[in-house]
């Protein structure tokens, strides 16, 4: 179960990379006091949960999205294997596009403690890692998220026009290298959620295979298949054992979800 919450954080995070349209996004689907919560379960244990929320506050003297995605072990996992993890975004309202992206995790003695600058005009990235207190600086071109930001950015994006098979290429910066996740577009169902029946797309990261999952397709998610695209039902594959994170609560989403019975 080491770095278990990373591979919920990782995957609630990256459920968003269903568009391969880099044009900005109208920052309107998403509002102060956000927030979503997420039971998580490793086989038949209650393993804990994942949260996310957003309020608006001044970065830089510019308008930001201030986003904290949380995760943490109850119960009988906590009492061997203790997690706190915290994700944290400042997102630029006018672009979507992050400024400072904070990582600190604890999973028993596994710990990282990161800050990420990312200048979008000079396309320069700062990491600096906090336990060592040493900073390195990186360029890119094109367009460059953090694993959370990139969340919220493609929350924005209109997927009406994707279609069974299509196939959606994101870069994201982590850990002091781009990562290139390609996912796929498996179909469009209903699935029962803990709210009721919810119109879902069903989308497939491709993940490495070996150290943590079972198989390059070992990930399904499902995320509503509205302006919402708020991830419904998550599952994995793990190289030993089964995650699965199911939506829990959530409150002061722009628009309604369409629920039904």
């Amino acid at each position: 179960m080491k770095k278990l919450f990373t591979i919920i954080a990782s995957f609630l995070f990256l459920s968003y990379f269903i568009s391969a349209d880099y044009s900005a996004p109208s920052p309107s689907q998403f509002k102060e006091g956000e927030l979503l919560k997420y039971r998580v379960h490793y086989g038949f244990l209650n393993a804990g949960y994942a949260t996310f929320t957003t309020n608006i506050v001044t970065y830089e003297n510019t308008p930001h999205y201030h986003v904290v995605g949380k995760g943490y072990s109850t119960g009988a996992v906590k009492l061997f294997f203790k997690v706190e993890d915290v994700y944290e975004t400042y997102i630029d309202k006018s672009t979507l596009l992050s400024s400072k992206f904070i990582r600190k995790i604890k999973e028993g003695s596994y710990v990282r403690d990161q800050t990420m600058f990312i200048d979008h005009t000079q396309k320069k990235i700062s990491y600096t890692n906090n336990k060592s207190n040493t900073t390195k600086n990186y360029s890119y071109s094109g367009e460059m998220h953090d694993m959370l930001s990139a969340f919220y950015y493609l929350r924005n994006m209109n997927t009406d026009n994707y279609n069974t098979g299509d196939y959606i290429n994101l870069n994201i910066f982590m850990d002091g290298e781009t990562l290139n996740f390609k996912l796929k577009i498996l179909e469009r169902e209903v699935i029962n959620s803990n709210f009721g029946k919810v119109k879902c797309l069903k989308i497939r990261p491709y993940v490495l295979a070996g150290r943590v999952f079972k198989e390059k397709e070992s990930v399904t998610m499902w995320v509503t298949d509205d302006s919402n695209h708020v991830p419904i039902q998550i599952k994995a594959e793990l190289a030993v054992g089964s995650l699965k994170a199911d939506l829990s609560s959530y409150k002061n989403l722009q628009k309604p979800i369409n629920f039904t019975k």
